[in-house]
């Protein structure tokens, strides 16, 4: 009976590792969109600033 919980535990500790490494991979993966999803804004946003200067002079 201890052999076969201890091959559960170790079966579940190997799981739970491969589990933390996909998430790890996928919230980094969302998090590197995000923030080029902000630069394409703050592109935009200096273009229409840098733009409505030269308008102006």
């Amino acid at each position: 009976m201890g052999d076969v919980l201890f091959q559960l535990f170790s079966i579940g500790y190997i799981v739970l590792i491969i589990i933390l490494i996909v998430f790890l991979v996928l919230t980094f993966s969302k998090r590197k969109h995000q923030l080029d999803r902000i630069e394409k804004k703050l592109d935009a946003i200096n273009e229409r600033i840098n733009n409505e200067k030269n308008e102006g002079v």
